[in-house]
């Protein structure tokens, strides 16, 4: 249930199309993050309406709350969020990250402590891939070890990157034999490992592509490195995944993090930023961020962003918004996360149609400056 296909590239930057068991996206794509079934603050209506084709839900996080049984018996994921566009679930690998002092890594799999009830938990390969299709999601991520960059403020050696990665690969071949017995019938998507070391993504790439899966994605970035160092990272790893297969950079970032990935070559990202800024009161405009709570914009009657069409822009000023969220009004962050999903989805669009128009390198560099002369 996967078909993907390049209509026109501009040097590395690429516009294609995904073709899923539950519709069709247009990449270069932004993917809004909804943990726990749910982009915060946005009904369906509401992320149709800021022009969202797929959206991301979490294995961990599902599994635990409510749980894959009544998923499952209401229809997967999509008959539980009456979601009705494509979904991609993360597979639990992120969580060996982000919940190191509640876990335990073993060859076997991994250990937590649940960080609901200190209940304990066992997530391995096989159970990632059992859960994942039980929710049903469009495009299914391999159970790996999302590499840190740094533990305890000591950046890790290369010889436990490298351990890291080796564990992911055998890791990624379990997921694979267990997503056939399965006999899912979505998309299967391998993740790159290696640190910040090119010779280990090449060789996790290499071993990856090997063993072959419906899509690729770079994962063990935007982990607490360099800024310097994730681009770099992603300049030598992207280019070189499979020219016929989409492209995948996970959890990252910001509207120029976007921007560089799709100069280098990726169709597809996520991130929390766009909707956990909007709760607390910072905003993405075309001239920069806005922190909107700041005094100064209490009176202010322009709306987020002059240049933007979302419905918050088009309805209320910054005033109002400014109002909400200091009082902390349900409504002020809703309007916060219409605006920033919007406004990441529609750089996405921009950048389709300057992919399309072989200007994608003179958008770039007019989006950037721009984004630089400040609210």
């Amino acid at each position: 249930m996967l078909d993907f296909t390049l209509s026109h590239q501009d040097r590395l930057a690429r516009r294609g199309r995904l073709r899923l068991q539950h519709g069709e996206v247009q990449t270069p794509i932004f993917m809004p993050v909804g943990t726990y079934g749910a982009v915060k603050g946005m009904s369906p209506a509401a992320l149709r309406e800021v022009n969202a084709q797929i959206i991301l839900g979490n294995t961990f996080h599902l599994w635990l709350r409510p749980g894959t049984d009544v998923i499952k018996k209401l229809g997967g994921l999509h008959g539980f969020n009456s979601w009705s566009g494509p979904i991609l679930t993360d597979s639990g690998g992120f969580q060996v990250w982000s919940l190191a002092e509640l876990r335990n890594i073993s060859e076997e799999g991994v250990r937590f402590a649940s960080p609901i009830n200190g209940d304990r938990l066992f997530l391995t390969p096989e159970e990632s891939m059992r859960i994942q299709t039980d929710l049903n999601s469009d495009v299914v991520m391999i159970f790996d070890e999302c590499t840190p960059y740094e533990v305890k403020g000591r950046i890790i050696a290369k010889n436990e990157a490298e351990a890291s990665m080796q564990r992911s690969l055998r890791w990624a071949k379990r997921s694979q034999a267990a997503f056939e017995e399965l006999a899912n019938p979505n998309a299967l998507f391998g993740i790159v490992q290696g640190g910040m070391h090119e010779d280990l993504r090449l060789e996790s790439l290499q071993a990856l592509v090997e063993m072959g899966f419906h899509g690729y994605a770079i994962g063990g970035l935007s982990v607490g490195e360099p800024k310097e160092d994730m681009q770099r990272v992603l300049a030598f790893t992207a280019p070189k995944l499979p020219q016929d297969k989409p492209r995948y950079l996970m959890g990252v970032g910001t509207p120029e993090d976007l921007v560089e990935g799709v100069h280098q070559g990726v169709d597809m990202f996520d991130c929390v930023m766009p909707t956990r800024n909007a709760r607390n009161g910072s905003l993405f405009t075309r001239r920069g961020d806005l922190r909107l709570r700041n005094a100064r914009f209490k009176d202010d009657e322009k709306p987020i962003d002059p240049g933007c069409a979302c419905y918050c822009c088009r309805h209320f000023s910054r005033a109002y918004v400014h109002h909400l969220q200091r009082v902390d009004e349900m409504l002020g962050a809703q309007l916060a996360t219409i605006h920033n999903l919007y406004f990441y989805l529609d750089i996405m669009r921009q950048m389709r149609e300057a992919i399309e128009a072989a200007c994608f390198e003179d958008w770039r560099r007019e989006f950037l400056s721009t984004r630089l002369e400040g609210v």
